[in-house]
């Protein structure tokens, strides 16, 4: 299947329709050159990628939207009904194809696509399922867009990343794992109906592994500029650290619970990768916690491992790694969840 795509010609002569409505402008000149246009290319068309594809779009950021998957219909429903909300939507060019090609010269890779665990299937079976899928996934990207920052979403996202390095020969700071920018959203969404505030004022973060070994970095939450647990001590108000762990496992078990209760994930993790697409593209320099190479940062250690640490990201990909304080606790947990990682990738065997 080639690229299928928008074109101004009508009627079997090939019409130019461009020629033929707009009269030239005479002694024009050419288009600035610093005028840049953006390219991103998404690499799959389920729930998970189709949401971050339409929030692109309705955010405005980018002038061209590629879409591959291994499902021409599917993909060209998916590329035509886009399409069709032309007159609702800021001027996009927008393709699909199944062939890799179509990505080429991409500022921008975002892969969602990932084999699903079939019923009864241990973790270790369906990661070599996928690390076989990002073989012929990674290295097409890599080939058509050198220059590209890649952005993984597809679980589990961390050693996915770090396999996405291997198979792409990038350097480590254009190789970007989605991870706990969501799970963190979802703590500062907690937080924030718990003390009845907008979650864009609690500072609040989550770091290590996106699963069951991340870490709530409890000791630097600040809601509104005010530290919250150190203000708590002075105001002298107790608390449990059985209702912060609580929380904690909230986040958790946010994404199983939303996938009991809908069957997948889509909306927040779109909203989640946007925000991602639009501090790499629009040099934003914002700070993420996205899964990044760990080594040699907290004390993790001489260790190939990527991790959730809060980055700065811009237009070069991960532009540095933020010094945040951690307490002894939190920094022992980091530690813990990259032997976590570690173990995976040495049962893969890579």
């Amino acid at each position: 299947m080639h690229k299928t795509g928008s074109a101004s010609t009508l009627g079997p002569g090939g019409l130019d329709l461009t020629q033929a409505f707009f009269k030239p402008i005479s002694n024009a000149a050419s288009p600035s050159l610093t005028k840049r246009h953006n390219k991103i290319s998404v690499i799959g068309a389920g729930n998970v990628g189709m949401a971050i594809a339409q929030t692109i779009l309705t955010q405005d950021l980018t002038d061209e939207l590629v879409i591959v998957d291994n499902k021409p219909d599917k993909l060209r429903g998916e590329m035509l009904d886009l399409q069709h909300a032309a007159a609702f939507l800021p001027r996009v060019k927008i393709n699909s194809s199944v062939e890799y090609s179509v990505t080429a010269g991409s500022d921008l890779c975002i892969v969602t696509a990932g084999a699903r665990q079939n019923p009864g299937e241990s973790r270790l079976n369906l990661l070599q399922r996928n690390l076989a899928l990002f073989k012929t996934i990674i290295p097409p990207l890599a080939r058509y867009s050198p220059e590209t920052v890649l952005v993984i979403v597809s679980n589990p996202v961390d050693v996915l990343t770090y396999i996405a390095w291997k198979l792409s020969g990038f350097p480590s700071n254009r190789i970007i794992g989605s991870g706990t920018n969501l799970d963190s959203s979802r703590f500062r969404f907690l937080i924030a109906d718990h003390l009845q505030v907008n979650a864009q004022d609690v500072q609040a973060c989550i770091v290590g592994e996106h699963g069951d070994s991340s870490v709530a970095l409890w000791s630097s939450i600040s809601v509104g500029g005010v530290p919250i647990l150190s203000f708590l001590e002075k105001q002298q108000i107790a608390y449990e650290k059985e209702t912060l762990e609580n929380i904690h496992k909230t986040v958790i078990n946010s994404a199983y619970e939303v996938i009991s209760l809908k069957g997948y994930t889509s909306w927040a993790i779109g909203y989640s990768v946007a925000s991602l697409a639009r501090s790499i593209i629009r040099d934003q320099r914002k700070i993420h916690p996205v899964s990044v190479l760990a080594k040699g940062f907290y004390g993790i250690g001489d260790v190939e491992v990527f991790l959730s640490l809060p980055a700065q990201l811009g237009r070069g990909g991960v532009l540095g790694v933020t010094n945040v304080h951690m307490n002894e606790e939190e920094e022992q947990r980091l530690r813990d969840s990259a032997k976590t990682i570690l173990e995976v990738q040495t049962q893969l065997g890579i």
